[in-house]
């Protein structure tokens, strides 16, 4: 017993020392995750940011060209219908001029802006290009469009400041530098909460893993140490050693390591989506029948109740259902005091299985955890008394997989546990 103790004792702190290793593990991968998603985020936020700026800039700025040329074309078609050229102007001296060249490049008319002003830009006809003026201290967009006068060939010069270009570019640059930092603040916060949902979902299932594996280790040795004891004893004293009490305990331990390998196997293939089922109408009352059948063989359990039970069809897998049925049974018997009442009803569709006990029942707030592996809810209790906590959790698996469900209360008459199995009853 102290080798068991000191050897469980070991056990628990090398699991909290790996599960403290695992806790740093896992954060270190949530700060990694966090830092390369908001890299990523923001990277694709600066390029997105630039393409954008550089496509409104482009199109703002090919607005203003398109004006510009609108009206000198407007100039050009004044000069070419023979009426010479025009004295021109603009509606806003600041942000537009008008100039009229000759092939020289000499000023034949200008508006008053630029009056008395050389050529501001040298454009052949369907050019643009930006120039600085007196008028600003941005460049003007000037765009140049042909005509001809007479024999004279003439080019319009049109030129507009871009200075809306500019300020709207840079208000939405602003906009930009301003809502980045609150998009990667908010791209962290979720990625650290998504991140962290997820690696406390495998930080879970790890553990249970650990869990599993060291509690159906601990289950595998006992059987293996009780038959390793019987046997040095019989070795140390031949003489005394008796044959058939040997043999009936290797063969008791031998069943209950089968039975848990079994249980092993079917959770195992539960875990992988794996599990196989023939599925056929079948009466399940039957096999109800046949669980109070046995259990009233033994003789020495509590009194059982079938009185409750009628007919039930269900479409099922006959071997996992009386499976269910029997661990529920042996669940109850295990339990209860003097009594365990089984009902079977149909109802809208379903069959529903009540399997009542008047033992002390699963305290309510115990009654999600009793399906999971390995849960004993009287720890004190010995081994081969309360089984190896896989029964229900067999039974929940076997019920899922019919698509029906389990469920743990109170049994309202017996004042017990009452399991509730729900399956589709099968069509007519």
């Amino acid at each position: 017993m102290a080798g068991e103790t000191a050897g469980e004792t070991a056990g628990e702190v090398a699991g909290e020392r790996a599960g403290r290793g695992t806790g740093a593990r896992l954060r270190a991968v949530r700060v990694r995750a966090t830092l390369i998603a908001v890299l990523a985020v923001a990277l694709a936020l600066v390029v997105g940011g630039v393409a954008l700026v550089l496509a409104l800039r482009a199109e703002l700025s090919n607005d203003v060209r398109d004006a510009a040329r609108t009206r000198a074309r407007e100039v050009a078609r004044v000069i070419e219908a023979g009426r010479g050229v025009p004295e021109v102007s603009v509606t806003d001296p600041d942000e537009e001029f008008l100039q009229v060249v000759d092939e020289e490049g000499r000023v034949v008319a200008a508006s008053p802006n630029v009056e008395g002003l050389p050529a501001l830009a040298r454009l052949r006809p369907g050019g643009s290009t930006e120039v600085d003026t007196p008028l600003d201290e941005d460049p003007f967009l000037v765009v140049a469009v042909g005509a001809r006068d007479g024999d004279r060939r003439l080019t319009v010069l049109d030129g507009r400041t871009p200075a809306g270009v500019a300020e709207a570019t840079s208000t939405v640059t602003r906009l930009l530098l301003i809502g980045l930092p609150v998009l990667l603040v908010l791209a962290a916060v979720a990625t650290w909460a998504a991140v962290g949902r997820a690696l406390r979902r495998a930080a879970r299932a790890e553990a249970a893993q650990r869990r599993f594996v060291s509690d159906a280790s601990h289950e595998l040795r006992s059987p293996v140490a009780t038959v390793r004891q019987h046997a040095e004893v019989a070795l140390a004293h031949p003489g005394r050693a008796d044959t058939e009490a040997l043999a009936g305990t290797v063969l008791d331990e031998a069943v209950r390591m089968q039975r848990l390998v079994d249980d092993l196997l079917l959770l195992v293939r539960a875990d992988e989506d794996a599990i196989r089922l023939r599925r056929r109408p079948l009466d399940l009352d039957d096999l109800v029948f046949e669980e109070a059948r046995r259990l009233r063989e033994r003789g020495d359990g509590p009194r059982i109740d079938s009185t409750g039970v009628s007919a039930g069809r269900v479409l099922g897998d006959e071997d996992a259902l009386r499976r269910v049925v029997r661990n529920l049974g042996e669940n109850a018997a295990r339990h209860a005091r003097s009594r365990v009442a089984l009902t079977l009803v149909s109802a809208g569709g379903a069959v529903r299985l009540d399997v009542d006990d008047d033992g002390p029942g699963v305290p309510e707030g115990e009654r999600g955890r009793i399906f999971e592996r390995f849960v004993r809810l009287d720890e004190a209790r010995a081994r081969g008394e309360g089984g190896a906590g896989l029964g229900l959790p067999i039974v929940a698996e076997l019920v899922a997989a019919h698509g029906g469900t389990v469920t743990v209360g109170r049994a309202p008459e017996l004042g017990g546990a009452r399991f509730t199995v729900t399956l589709p009853a099968a069509g007519e």
